[in-house]
């Protein structure tokens, strides 16, 4: 008996977006079925490996995920829709940081401890691990011990905590010294100092499965971005995003350097 076709959407969000990445689902799947004209489905997937592979299996129809993600997915036949523009820009940096009042210097990261947001986390890992063995640091020989906590909040509140002594975070492009802590902890800005910055690297993207129909991703496309127009407070809080700008096709291909300099 021939399977009936599916005939609602499902997206996914990483859970990297923080402990409010459920309540932002629920906004956007409500906006997604009122602009698709289709029931759509928004879950979070708990990790980044795992949103690979739902998008790969055909689990889920596309998902906004991390820079290494898509360049993983889009060697494999899978395509990124759209990318996120922020501060004017496709692009962007990892900074380094520490607690502000820490005496921790690049010089004295000799046995001390890490908190990464995942290891599938550009700015929040792999940036900073490529930019740090530049400057001769080798990452394993270097910190005493290094965990992955899930996601940038939850990397920061380990340093804030003493219970690491640096974390990475996203930061805008260019050569200011801006961080993502003011968007991730806005009220904790000030508790955090940055010891550098890495080279820049392109931004999240909606990637969509192979044997979505045409239509859906035309559809898809479209809302997405228009969503700057429609809802631009869907736009900031579920992707950090001033708006989606089309992604080029294999865009994401220099990030395999990184990933390769990050082992």
């Amino acid at each position: 008996m021939t399977k009936p076709a599916r005939t609602n959407v499902r997206f996914a969000l990483p859970a990297s977006l923080g402990p409010d990445t459920q309540a932002r689902a629920v906004q956007l799947q409500a906006h997604l079925t009122s602009a698709l004209g289709k029931e759509t489905e928004v879950t979070v997937a708990p990790t980044y490996e795992q949103l690979a592979r739902e998008l790969l299996s055909g689990k889920v129809d596309a998902a906004w995920a991390p820079p290494f993600v898509c360049a993983r997915i889009e060697a494999m036949g899978v395509r990124v829709l759209v990318r996120g523009v922020r501060n004017g820009a496709s692009v962007y940096r990892a900074a380094l940081v520490t607690k502000a009042n820490s005496n921790v210097t690049l010089e004295t990261l000799k046995g001390t401890t890490a908190a990464w947001s995942d290891r599938d986390s550009v700015g929040g890992y792999l940036l900073p691990m490529a930019w740090l063995r530049e400057k001769g640091l080798d990452p394993a020989k270097t910190f005493h011990a290094q965990d992955f906590v899930g996601n940038y909040r939850a990397a920061l509140e380990a340093v804030f905590n003493g219970k690491a002594d640096v974390t990475s975070v996203f930061a805008p492009a260019g050569d200011g010294n801006e961080t993502g802590v003011s968007e991730v902890w806005p009220e904790q800005k000030a508790a955090f100092r940055v010891l550098g910055f890495s080279e820049e690297a392109p931004n999240d993207g909606v990637a969509v499965a192979m044997g979505v129909a045409p239509a859906i991703v035309s559809e898809l496309e479209k809302t997405l971005l228009g969503l700057a127009q429609s809802a631009p407070g869907i736009l900031k809080d579920c992707f950090h995003a001033e708006k989606f700008e089309l992604a080029p096709r294999m865009g994401y291909r220099a990030l395999y350097r990184v990933a390769l300099a990050s082992l």
